[in-house]
């Protein structure tokens, strides 16, 4: 429905006249009376300008009326393109907030790439086949949902079966001892009070015979006594024989009754602290969807994020059997397949894409101290106080080749056919097609990077922790120090140049700008990240890997584990 609204003509009303408009102009974004446009259809600069009727433009939709094409700040054209901070800007813009900004191309170099009818369609089918697999991962995952909610069912019946087979079988385990304690309760009874018969019964007879005694004594002439006492003496001694019998026997001993329960079942209110894990398992998706292309809606000027724009998602934690638990983490790597390698204290460990251990690599006799990824398959290890770095195949598992400094091997990088080896005294480029070492006197680091011919290294000197930038001949560039980075035991970048911090007593991951002048926090210990010693980033995929501490305060020892993020627009 057209809008009642009257447009005025842009020209005549910044010279305060009122003309009513007629046309638009979609390329100057400004409304046109009869009279101005005529100029502006002659002129060379606008001749091929499309232009609509004011009531056509009435009927756009409004997200498009509302797109500006001046700069709201300076309410100016937009001429430039700012390719660092991915934004148009006008003349003006320039000295306000784009002084550092080196990078600066003409706006109409950059939207003549987005004209071509080619783009548009290759936009929309990539609109279309993002909207596709967005359909089909919706109906995957309310798929995967059903399941789950089907293996939640099936855990809670085999938890309940196993709970009434305990049970059942406890109560069968009482029952029997029940019984037993009944039947060995019974006998014991029943031979106690046997025993109490014939001592009664033997009682009786001693009676018996001091009362004839008694008699005797009284009334028996002395050779009836004598005759009677004879037997007597024969009975009285049976019955002292026989309470002999009882004493020398078990008969008389205190017999009780003894219950102990089994030491297994006891163990289980000790040594069973759960009745059962739960655990999510990740395997790969059978979802398919179509291949979007890479450049996908026509990102034909790269969309580089300012430090405050990082924002890393949290994907994966590390696996950490019992056969290489503790671990103590020196170095990650990120390989070209989003596989993981760990430097643990003498060891090399690959880990899979989600992060479960594989296998152990090698181990070595040496300390190593850090590690990097080199080519298809081959790792370098800095062996700090041995003076030496190790090339390790990590298919074969195997050391092929070791290549001796002159000073210690504290931290190593590697981009492209050259390697960096650093130690706080000095550092050493190496060629890695011919093997070349030079030293650089000025470059002192206890980790170290390489990326795109310039050097970045960190060390903490009497208690400042730094961050320095060097050209490959050792020229300094630049030196980043701040609080926000105390202790740094690691670092890395990506493939715009951000330099990541893993800063142990701040409790996070810092993140620098390519010009070492801006910073910020991007993880930190409400993240979980505890006293970070490493970090990595594959340029290509821009997975991070940041390993911490795992342990508790009251922990005699600590132990390392590691979280995985996706770095968005890296």
């Amino acid at each position: 429905m057209a809008s009642s609204f009257t447009h005025f003509c842009t020209i005549c009303n910044d010279d305060q006249i009122s003309k009513i408009a007629v046309t638009w102009c979609t390329e100057c974004g400004v409304f046109l009376c009869e009279d101005c446009e005529k100029p502006h259809r002659r002129l060379n600069l606008s001749k091929n300008h499309k232009t609509i009727l004011t009531e056509d433009y009435d009927e756009l939709p409004t997200f498009i009326t509302k797109i500006s094409i001046q700069c709201k700040d300076h309410k100016k054209m937009f001429e430039l393109y700012c390719s660092f901070h991915a934004c148009p800007c006008c003349v003006q813009c320039i000295t306000d907030k784009h002084q550092k900004c080196q990078d600066m191309k003409p706006l109409s170099d950059i939207i003549k790439q987005f004209k071509s009818s080619a783009s548009v369609e290759n936009l929309e089918t990539d609109l279309n086949d993002v909207k596709e697999n967005l359909i089909k991962s919706v109906e995957y995952l309310k798929t995967r949902i059903s399941t789950n909610n089907i293996q939640k069912t099936k855990a809670v019946e085999k938890i309940r079966y196993m709970r009434k087979s305990i049970d059942k079988y406890l109560n069968q385990l009482e029952l029997t001892l029940l019984d037993e304690l009944e039947y060995k309760y019974s006998k014991l009874k029943s031979n106690m009070n046997t025993l109490v018969q014939q001592m009664e019964l033997r009682a009786n007879q001693i009676d018996q015979m001091q009362s004839k005694l008694t008699d005797l004594i009284q009334y028996a002439t002395d050779l009836q006594i004598y005759i009677c006492l004879i037997e007597i003496e024969k009975s009285s001694s049976r019955v002292a024989n026989y309470f002999e019998d009882l004493e020398q026997g078990d008969d008389l001993s205190e017999k009780n009754l003894n219950m102990s329960i089994s030491s297994d079942l006891q163990s289980i209110l000790q040594d069973v602290k759960s009745f059962g894990d739960i655990a999510i398992k990740i395997s790969p998706s059978t979802l398919q969807v179509k291949t979007i292309r890479k450049d996908q809606a026509q990102q034909l000027v790269p969309n580089i994020p300012d430090v405050e724009q990082i924002k890393p998602f949290w994907m994966y934690a590390m696996t950490i059997p019992v056969s290489i638990f503790p671990l103590l983490i020196k170095a990650c790597v990120v390989l070209p397949d989003d596989k993981f390698i760990i430097l643990d204290n003498v060891q090399l460990l690959l880990f899979s894409n989600n992060v479960c251990f594989v296998r152990k690599i090698y181990t070595f006799r040496d300390i190593p101290l850090d590690v990097c990824f080199v080519k298809t398959n081959t790792v370098v290890v800095a062996l700090g106080s041995a003076n030496k770095i190790a090339l390790v195949d990590v298919a074969k598992n195997r050391i092929i080749k070791i290549v001796r400094l002159s000073h210690n091997c504290d931290g190593v990088g590697v981009d492209d056919n050259m390697m960096i080896v650093s130690s706080d005294g000095k550092s050493t480029l190496i060629n890695l097609n011919d093997m070349y070492c030079t030293i650089l006197q000025g470059v002192r680091a206890s980790h170290i990077s390489l990326f795109k011919g310039h050097i970045y290294g960190i060390l903490e000197i009497n208690n400042q922790s730094r961050v320095s930038c060097y050209k490959n001949n050792g020229e300094h560039i630049w030196t980043f120090m701040h609080l926000e980075i105390d202790e740094p035991m690691g670092l890395t970048l990506d493939k715009n140049g951000f330099v990541y911090i893993a800063s142990a007593s701040n409790n996070s991951i810092v993140v620098l700008s390519p010009d070492g002048k801006r910073s910020s926090s991007i993880l930190s210990e409400h993240d979980g990240i505890n006293c970070p010693s490493s970090i990595d980033i594959n340029k290509e995929s821009g997975l991070m890997m940041v390993s911490y501490d795992l342990s508790s305060d009251g922990d005699m020892e600590s132990f390392d584990s590691a979280f995985v993020y996706k770095i968005p627009n890296v």
